[in-house]
């Protein structure tokens, strides 16, 4: 049965390219309320149309995130609560390949632009290839402390931390910074392989329901995400290693705080137990998720 929401609908119309404290909100709304929002995709529906030119057609700046969101009741110190409850992308969606001088772009020796149509829930890679579509979202963070960093990068703000994980039924936290958070969202994928190694994903135009509240007795160092059994710690540093080591260490952390272990058996749960992935290396900060069951820790929820 499909489950109705009365939402309030934040429109594509506002846009920003950089997250920042002085962003004036485009949209109010409060603890526990429900919204949709719509986006663009990374290069703001730009290279849709057959034809379409990259780096004529495009814009300067990429990622365009629709926001911000106005909080009514975050504060600085608090954790914003996401839950995920609907992504519907469009019917046309963009990947970008050519040579790079990382991974295996640089075997291809132009730039194409590939418009991949989605019909009935699968994506027509090539004509004989379909592949059922999984829609995350790219792109979900909220102001940092201080000055202002663009859509494209991710950090402990979230921002573009390219988490296949981010998606319906997953639950995001992030710290709030600024009085609001002023949360924005944007960079939909229908596809996305883990590493994001070409680059982009399927970028898409497309909606997210979400369901925004604030947890005024939590305070958590950068962002983390429930979903299905598992929560994940991600981490964005100038290396996968230093991501690895950053999202390892926090989630030490967790398990000792809400585990009921000490250092030594925390260690050995995530040796046993963890698995590092890569979410995206394609960034100046990589990105890094540290997933682990929620059978080891005593509190199941962390967050009520």
């Amino acid at each position: 049965m499909t489950k109705h929401y009365k939402v309030e609908t934040f429109d594509n119309n506002h846009v920003v390219y950089r997250m920042a404290k002085d962003n004036k909100p485009a949209l109010t709304c409060h603890s526990g309320e429900i919204i949709e929002i719509h986006t663009l995709d990374c290069f703001s529906n730009k290279l849709l149309p057959e034809g379409s030119r990259l780096g004529v057609d495009t814009l300067p700046n990429n990622n365009p995130c629709t926001g911000p969101l106005y909080i009514g009741d975050a504060y600085p110190g608090d954790t914003l609560k996401i839950e995920i409850l609907d992504i519907v992308v469009g019917n046309l969606g963009v990947n970008l390949i050519g040579p790079s001088e990382v991974h295996v772009d640089n075997r291809l020796e132009s730039y194409e632009v590939k418009r991949i149509p989605i019909i009935d829930g699968y994506a027509e890679v090539t004509p004989n290839l379909k592949l059922p579509v999984e829609p995350m979202i790219g792109v979900i963070g909220v102001s940092p402390k201080e000055g202002s960093l663009p859509t494209g990068l991710p950090g402990d703000h979230g921002g573009n931390m390219d988490c296949s994980q981010i998606k319906k039924g997953s639950t995001v936290y992030l710290p709030v910074f600024v009085e609001g958070a002023l949360l924005s969202i944007g960079d939909l994928h229908a596809l996305m392989g883990d590493g994001e190694i070409g680059g982009c994903g399927l970028e898409i135009e497309g909606k997210v329901v979400i369901q925004v509240t604030v947890v005024s007795d939590k305070t958590i160092p950068g962002p983390m995400v429930s979903i299905d059994d598992k929560w994940i710690i991600i981490a964005s540093c100038n290396t996968l290693e230093e991501a690895s080591v950053e999202a390892t260490n926090r989630m030490l952390d967790l398990l000792i705080d809400f585990g009921g272990v000490n250092k030594e058996d925390a260690s050995l749960i995530l040796n046993l137990s963890g698995h590092l992935k890569i979410c995206q290396l394609v960034n100046r900060l990589k990105t890094v998720r540290m997933e682990l069951s929620k059978e080891c820790f005593i509190d199941k929820k962390l967050f009520k």
